[in-house]
């Protein structure tokens, strides 16, 4: 080995690990019932959990998989990030890039100045996040977007808008599809591009899943804890515990629900898990029919 890498006998040498898997320690997560987001053109979902489920429709559980001594859960959304940025790129008036340009601000900022002003559910509008297929629950990469309610009075930040919220149902979606299993998530925590830069998103899956999401310290979780293992493969600590305490971070602001949201996003949800399985499991394959269709 030594003549192979050119390292001095006795150096410490870390296997490599997932992006996603690493930024646990790096929010300070090292115990069990606690989903980390890690929120940018896509979402990852990470659980740590004492037993090992049985979960349909998730990315996979290993023992020791992020966090020796623990079962790690993946679930995931395959479009988020991704959902907003195929939207200014291409359903934008000119009209609001200009605006956007003149008060110096990027076109995602305006459209959440405009979008933040709404109550939930008054565009009246309900989206399923499928732009690029669905991880999880459904595991089904031919499934496609769909969008429910415009009218000729519809405006682009409601559209903006309502695909936000479809992503946070769909998270919503995998938070219960757990539960259901019985992995219990007890707090929801969040890191990466979206969580940093997006309150307006943020408040939304807090209100969305009636839960209170803390956000990681570092933006970018992901470096950190690859050093935070580096650091505990090199001998600097005795534990991953020990070593997320000393350099995992949390920020001291946190997104609480707003109960009143909650409530009309109760109703919102009902009529969301509605389409999904509707949509989503072999009900009505209209979307894969159209895409049949469009292959011809």
């Amino acid at each position: 080995g030594e003549q192979l890498t050119s390292l001095i006998q006795g150096t410490a040498v870390a296997v490599s690990n997932v992006d996603a898997h690493v930024a646990m320690p790096a929010a300070g997560i090292t115990t069990a019932d606690k989903m980390l987001m890690i929120m940018g053109t896509s979402t990852c979902h990470m659980v740590l959990g004492k037993e090992e489920k049985s979960v349909k429709g998730i990315c996979g559980v290993v023992e020791d998989g992020i966090i020796e001594g623990y079962y790690g859960y993946e679930a995931g959304q395959s479009c988020v990030g991704d959902h907003f940025d195929w939207f200014v790129k291409n359903c934008i008036p000119a009209e609001y890039r200009e605006l956007a340009k003149e008060k110096g601000i990027s076109i995602h900022k305006y459209l959440r100045e405009k979008a933040i002003t709404q109550k939930p559910g008054e565009s009246g509008l309900l989206a399923l996040d499928w732009w690029n297929g669905n991880r999880s629950v459904l595991v089904d990469a031919d499934l496609t977007g769909v969008i429910l309610g415009m009218t000729l009075a519809t405006k682009p930040y409601e559209i903006y808008r309502a695909l936000i919220e479809a992503t946070a149902y769909g998270t919503r979606m995998i938070i219960e599809n757990f539960e259901k299993n019985g992995v219990k998530i007890e707090q929801l925590y969040a890191a990466g591009g979206i969580a940093d830069k997006d309150e307006m998103m943020m408040q939304i899956y807090a209100d969305v899943t009636n839960r209170t999401i803390r956000l990681s310290g570092s933006q970018q979780a992901p470096a950190l804890g690859s050093a935070i293992f580096g650091a505990l493969a090199g001998g600097y600590f005795k534990s991953i515990t020990e070593a997320a305490q000393t350099l995992g971070r949390i920020k001291d602001i946190c997104y609480t629900p707003n109960k009143e949201n909650c409530i009309i996003y109760d109703k919102l949800y009902e009529e969301y898990s509605i389409l999904h399985d509707y949509f989503g499991r072999g009900i009505n394959n209209v979307l894969k029919r159209l895409k049949s269709i469009k292959g011809m």
